[in-house]
């Protein structure tokens, strides 16, 4: 073991989902170091534990990985296991330290920001239950790593990853696994694989679209080596360093390939999309697209016809800016519906305290208790299994649901890169002008209510305050506004705008239209094009 002097860098700081920079900020001599140090010191040390550790493939995931085994080994643990080649989606990596009973795991991965040298890098820590650490413990890294002094890396040469099997670093055991075996038997707990089999067999065509990141081999070994789809089904199937200059974030913007096929002509019954780790999904029909919020909702009222779920769901939960659409299926099923910031870590203790079965985000994201992570393949499964029980293709399926519940209309305008001065002082004004906007007539809407969203977690009492704007309007319509903590670089301010329409009348406009009396009530009320100087914003989803 060898103790190395260091001196603290500023802005470790976690965010929901762990530290994200840029890459070559990660690579300055001792960055990473020192994270992983704060890490280990936060956490009590790493003495006699087991660890799992693995990423999305990203450029410098192969050297960080490297980097944490030499100091895993040099702080005493007992063994880490490893995603061959460090690869490991976000929700296998969960999985594998559920499963394998790990006291916590590393994951290399800035999720569905893009990779290279000139893009992005990330690394978080999740705890024993497999979900992310929660701010008691994100805290106590970034207190660390602002008064470290040296960090502990064993000189060894580098481990073979890219074969299966066991080895040794000093007195530490490294356990090279196959990345994607573990979750594709996992899958086949939860899913009708027969019926999914009869499925495709019946001729159902399916586009998968991994963009080229970790999804790739886990949606080929799935859908078509287990389930029988057709070769060719996943595209974009091969992990890259740089995601082959694609940006993974599956949304209507960044996968526009897929957009474009499914809108066209000859579109394939069924879409789907994952993002650079393997946690989110986007999900699309022939010429139908479907949001998230309304992924969540819909999954959520026909769950009963998966195996996995075929006794009900214990509950739902959504983060507060995702759409109020689920919260309508809950109260039809009789169940708890619970509103949570923003980060999946939230959704642990309820998952833990088997309050909720399900679980969903607007920002792509859906998962339930099999794993402490959203989960991009899974939320496609659900679909495909829905889709196999009901006999119907997704554009039925969604008139189905809004004829049941009503519609409510949801769009995210996203300001992305803003500079954070420019954007704290906009909503520093707004939360000083809250209070006085009950009553107010903007653009023909009447202020319901506002205010800046807590949270007290019902398990544990943890308060998490100054989570996000909200105005409501009277109706069921609203907006939503908060700063994100996934970029590198400014401030990326997100908008949410809901509204509700409940039928039967108005349930196929164009979200966009739709929602334009909100739209401009957001802007009279905020002015972000005055204050920011943008003309609209960068990505609409």
């Amino acid at each position: 073991m060898t103790t190395y002097p260091t001196t603290p860098f500023d802005g470790q700081k976690p965010g929901t989902s762990g530290l994200r920079k840029k890459t070559k900020v990660f690579m300055q001599p001792n960055f990473l170091e020192n994270f992983v140090q704060a890490t280990f010191d936060a956490i009590g040390g790493v003495a006699g534990k087991t660890l799992v550790l693995g990423g999305d493939g990203r450029y410098f995931g192969d050297s960080a990985a490297q980097v944490i085994l030499k100091m895993a080994a040099a702080n005493g643990a007992a063994r880490v296991i490893v995603g061959q080649g460090a690869w490991l989606s976000t929700p296998a990596a969960s999985n594998l330290i559920r499963q394998r009973k790990a006291d916590g795991g590393l994951i290399l991965s800035a999720s569905h920001n893009p990779g290279g040298p000139d893009e992005d890098f990330g690394l978080k820590y999740n705890m024993a239950n497999g979900g992310p650490a929660p701010e008691a413990v994100t805290e106590a890294i970034f207190a660390r790593s602002k008064v470290i002094t040296e960090f502990r890396k064993l000189e060894a040469p580098d481990v073979n990853l890219e074969m299966v099997g066991e080895s040794h670093l000093g007195g530490m055991t490294v356990e090279v696994v196959d990345p994607v075996c573990d979750y594709a038997d996992l899958m086949e707990t939860i899913f009708d694989f027969k019926a999914l089999r009869g499925l495709f067999h019946e001729g159902f065509a399916m586009r998968m679209d991994s963009m080229c990141a970790i999804t790739g081999p886990y949606a080929v070994e799935i859908f078509e080596n287990r389930l029988g789809a057709p070769k060719g089904s996943v595209v974009h199937e091969t992990p890259l360093p740089d995601f082959g200059g694609m940006h993974p974030d599956p949304n209507p913007t960044w996968a526009h390939e897929l957009m474009a096929e499914m809108m066209g002509d000859a579109a394939p019954d069924f879409g789907a999309a994952s993002d650079g780790d393997g946690d989110r999904n986007m999900i699309l029909g022939r010429g139908v697209y479907v949001s998230p919020s309304d992924s969540i909702a819909v999954l959520a009222a026909n769950a009963h016809l998966v195996p996995g779920y075929a006794g009900g769901l214990k509950g739902v939960a959504r983060s507060m800016p995702t759409s109020a659409a689920v919260d309508r299926v809950a109260a039809a099923l009789a169940i708890e519906c619970y509103e949570t910031p923003t980060g999946w870590k939230f959704f642990g203790n309820l998952m833990d305290a088997g309050r909720v079965s399900l679980c969903g985000e607007e920002s792509f994201g859906t998962g339930s208790d099999h794993v402490r992570e959203k989960d991009g393949l899974w939320a496609v499964l659900m679909w495909l299994n829905i889709i196999a029980a009901r006999g119907q293709g997704v554009a039925e399926i969604m008139a189905d649901h809004f004829t049941r519940f009503g519609r409510n209309y949801y769009s995210r305008h996203d300001y992305e890169a803003l500079p954070s001065d420019v954007a704290n002082a906009m909503l520093g004004d707004l939360r000083d002008r809250l209070d006085g906007l009950k009553g107010v007539v903007v653009q023909g809407l009447v202020v319901e209510s506002s205010d800046e969203f807590s949270y007290t977690d019902p398990v544990d009492g943890s308060v998490s305050a100054q989570q996000g704007f909200r105005i409501l309007f009277e109706g069921g319509s609203r907006a939503v506004l908060r700063l994100s903590g996934t970029g590198t670089e400014g401030a990326t301010l997100r908008v949410y705008l809901e509204r509700y329409v409940p039928g039967p009348e108005g349930l196929d406009a164009d979200p966009q239209d739709a929602l334009a009396p909100i739209i401009a009530a957001t802007e009279e009320i905020v002015g972000i094009r005055a204050r920011t100087g943008r003309q609209g914003p960068d990505v609409i989803t």
